[in-house]
């Protein structure tokens, strides 16, 4: 009997009604003819350092919002609906931009830093966002997706890495199934090579394409490309991000701390300057403390749950991303938790980033073969073997919760391997030439603003407004509080902060597999 066979034995009902999930969702903020907003974050949404639901990612013209933790998908969505409602009140006659590749952008030294008051917490945020855009360009920061946060009583720290190894595996089925950034304005790749085809004049596009944001202009860094993190336990995890964390890097060290005028560059000159840079398709994490270090909370209290971080947004769903997907995402996980996975090894790792590449940029490529234990298979065919296993486990959800929307979930995706004309980075594509002359920046633009018209044209509670406004000033005065708190020079902040012995461990050099 296989372990997938065994742990869908061994689940029962009230472990799987105790599956927890939550969103983060990032997006620009864009003015009606397309053009990033350069207006500071609205003072009505609130402190992006404090507000629980909605803070700013790279840019302060990039709105993230956060969702709290779930025991359904229906409640995500309710909630992410909400929120966007609020935001939508607040930003006037901006809107939301769906497309994870960008909007139009300035020059990349103008691509304003996400700001977060005066105090040594929010100073170092600021400084950290210069760092990033010192080191990989500020356009690169603007690309938006959805961050899945899911987690099941009872996972040890082994099972939570068991899990993270196949969904590294396996996660190229979710880049052909939901990736939705095939196209992107040219001006993005303005100077860079890159291997994108023209279309129409209009814009840059990959014929094929799954997910650009995922791909090789997306998330990626020659540096960290020298990393090889091992996922085989919580051990060798940190010690591969302590190492990244604390070796220092020839070319961040030639950019410096501080710049000849005094002015902050970067945090530090570390391959990574702190945990959050270190870029992946999925993350073990952990609740911190006021001031705690994420690997030091890692280590102390073990993995809270995982964070997945490949989904693109849905220009096609209001809110970025609908309840079948994260029900799909919930059977994908339980999946990836309960079959067999060996230990991962620098060799596979390669493979794995290959195979990420090579779907992003070419997923609906009819025959397209992904590498799989020293052979080729073909990616339908392994993406076949993935849904199979993925049915039974939809059934038991279904039954433990009483519906029927987890097996339709898994079913259509199914549906969705031999048609690819369904998914959602081709319907982009059709939508860009039959609809805007093969224009990026048309498509995206009309799709957020009618996504705008939709959400506000939508009940919307007063008594939740009120709610939301008042998280928002609550927020404001608890950035107040920190500020006059605040004693210490940021100098001696910064150095406290990213002090080894914050991380939680020996300071050790990573073992070869």
């Amino acid at each position: 009997m296989s372990s997938l066979q065994q742990g869908l034995r061994a689940l029962t009902p009230d472990a799987l009604a105790a599956i927890r999930r939550g969103v983060e969702k990032e997006s620009l903020r864009a003015l009606p003819d397309g053009g990033l907003a350069l207006t500071p974050h609205p003072a009505a949404l609130g402190s992006a350092l404090t507000n629980p639901n909605i803070t700013t990612d790279f840019s302060e013209s990039q709105i993230e919002l956060v969702t709290g933790v779930h025991a359904g998908v229906d409640g995500v969505v309710d909630e992410l609906t909400r929120i966007h409602q609020f935001v939508y009140r607040a930003i006037g006659d901006e809107m939301l931009w769906v497309a994870s590749m960008p909007c139009g952008l300035p020059v990349d030294e103008t691509i304003p830093l996400g700001r977060y008051g005066s105090s040594n917490v929010g100073k170092a945020k600021s400084v950290y966002r210069m760092g990033l855009g010192h080191r990989y360009g500020r356009r690169m920061q603007t690309i938006s997706g959805i961050h899945y946060n899911w987690s099941m009583p009872g996972i040890t720290n082994d099972g939570y890495f068991s899990l993270i190894r196949n969904f590294r595996r396996h996660s190229f089925l979710l880049l052909y199934l939901f990736g939705a950034s095939p196209a992107v304005c040219s001006s993005f790749v303005a100077g860079r090579e890159h291997e994108l085809q023209d279309l129409a004049g209009r814009s840059l596009h990959m014929p094929h394409g799954t997910s650009l944001r995922m791909g090789r202009l997306g998330y990626q860094s020659d540096a960290q490309s020298s990393l090889s993190v091992s996922y085989n336990g919580l051990e060798g995890y940190a010690a591969s991000l302590q190492d990244a964390l604390t070796r220092p890097y020839p070319a961040y060290e030639s950019i410096g701390v501080r710049n000849p005028a005094g002015e902050y560059n970067q945090l530090a000159t570390s391959l990574l300057q702190i945990e959050n840079e270190f870029y992946g398709t999925i993350r073990p994490k952990r609740t911190i403390f006021s001031g705690e270090r994420p690997l030091h909370a890692l280590r102390e209290r073990g993995v809270e749950y995982v964070e997945v971080r490949c989904m693109d947004l849905d220009p096609f769903v209001p809110v970025g991303i609908a309840a079948s997907t994260m029900r799909f995402l919930d059977v994908f996980l339980l999946h990836c938790l309960l079959s067999d996975s060996p230990p991962d090894t620098p060799e596979e790792i390669a493979t794995l980033a290959r195979n990420q590449h090579r779907t992003a940029a070419r997923g609906r490529e009819p025959g397209l073969r992904l590498e799989r234990g020293g052979a080729e298979v073909t990616l339908l065919e392994w993406a076949e073997e993935v849904i199979d296993a993925c049915a039974p486990l939809a059934q038991a959800l279904d039954e433990s919760l009483r519906t029927t929307g987890h097996a339709e979930a898994v079913q259509a995706a199914r549906t969705a391997l031999r048609d690819p004309a369904s998914l959602p980075s081709a319907r982009v594509l059709e939508a860009m030439t039959a609809e805007h002359a093969g224009s990026f920046t048309d498509f995206a633009r009309q799709r957020s603003s009618q996504v705008k018209a939709h959400l506000t044209a939508l009940p919307f509670p007063e008594a939740e407004a009120a709610r939301l406004a008042a998280i928002a000033r609550t927020s404001i005065e608890e950035q107040a509080a920190i500020e006059a708190a605040d004693s210490m020079p940021f100098e001696v902040y910064r150095t406290a902060y990213l002090d080894t012995s914050r991380l939680g461990g020996p300071r050790v050099t990573p073992k070869a597999w």
